[in-house]
């Protein structure tokens, strides 16, 4: 009929529209998303500060808010496997870049193991008391400088002792007793007036005892073992020696006992004597047997070669028969 012709023409002319519709809606999208897309672009720089730009891994999260950053970038529009280049380096997995907004926490070191045993540390020598106020270095002991005003307490395996420059005033008896590996004993420099007699001498391994620059009127009695005797500038007349103080040391090589008080030659000496200085001393004469046997006009004594008697009024010359055993003259006044 004519009314069911003019419906069906009503129907056409709708999906018509409808269609046509569609097919304009389609770029009017298109252009409006990509003017929206510049603007985009835009917001995304407008924070970032051109001037000052400097981008780094370690800023990176600072300068890029990485919260929104995939809402300012749509990955779809562009082909697979082309990379944009931007003012930023191409940034990392937002996951993986630190958040600026929270403090990096120290992590906890792990918790020691238990395979090995763990054995405590031994007892230094510092804790006996001597070394308190010394330094103990193996089997030595370096007092020096320490405001010393006797002999500390030493660790029974002291082999060399050096307390110089204290105030130390008097050696006693008992000071070294049961040192018995203590080889040397360097005490210069001191106030030391008087030690007693068996300060020293009951030590079987002592080889050097060094005395120098302190106040010493007479001298203790020596161990055997003795090597070198070194009381320079002390206050010792003759009579603070024993009389053949040194006839029995039959290993002592250097005997030095200048700028002292004596008034001749101590004696006899050992003929193991291989240095002896007498200098600045009151030596005014001298006995025929202080170095040589009067009688034997054969001996020589090779190993006496430096004997210094220079700074003593006495005239060498006028006891010629005194050290002619000797390899060399002494050193001192011939006129």
């Amino acid at each position: 009929t004519r009314a069911g012709c003019r419906m069906q023409t009503l129907a056409w002319l709708g999906i018509a529209s409808l269609f046509l519709g569609t097919v304009w809606a389609v770029p009017a999208k298109e252009d409006k998303r990509k003017a929206e897309k510049p603007k985009a672009d835009l917001a995304l720089y407008e924070n970032l500060d051109l001037d000052n730009y400097d981008l780094t891994l370690d800023n990176y999260g600072e300068i890029i808010d990485l919260s929104n950053y995939e809402e300012l970038y749509d990955y779809g529009d562009f082909p697979p496997k082309i990379e944009v280049g931007t003012l930023a380096p191409r940034p990392k997995d937002p996951a993986a870049l630190p958040n600026p907004g929270t403090t990096a926490e120290t992590p906890n070191p792990p918790p020691p193991t238990t395979t090995s045993p763990v054995h405590p540390a031994p007892i230094p020598a510092q804790a006996l008391p001597s070394c308190l106020l010394c330094l103990c270095i193996g089997t030595s002991v370096y007092c020096d400088d320490a405001n010393l005003e006797h002999i500390p307490t030493l660790p029974p395996e002291t082999t060399y002792l050096y307390a110089r420059f204290n105030r130390i005033g008097a050696i006693r008896a008992g000071d070294f007793t049961g040192l018995e590996k203590l080889k040397l004993i360097d005490l210069t420099s001191n106030f030391i007036s008087w030690a007693d007699v068996d300060a020293f001498r009951l030590l079987p391994s002592l080889q050097e005892l060094i005395l120098p620059e302190n106040r010493l009127t007479a001298l203790p009695e020596l161990p055997c073992s003795i090597v070198r005797l070194d009381a320079r500038l002390n206050r010792i007349p003759s009579t603070g020696l024993r009389p053949e103080a040194f006839r029995d040391l039959k290993q002592l090589q250097f005997l030095h006992l200048s700028d002292n008080q004596l008034d001749h030659i101590p004696g006899p000496l050992p003929k193991s004597l291989r240095s002896l200085h007498l200098q600045n001393n009151n030596i005014q004469t001298m006995q025929e047997d202080a170095f040589c046997d009067s009688q034997d006009h054969s001996q020589i004594r090779r190993a006496l070669e430096d004997v210094r008697l220079d700074g003593n009024p006495i005239n060498l010359s006028l006891f010629p028969n005194a050290f002619f055993c000797l390899p060399r003259l002494p050193t001192g006044h011939f006129f």
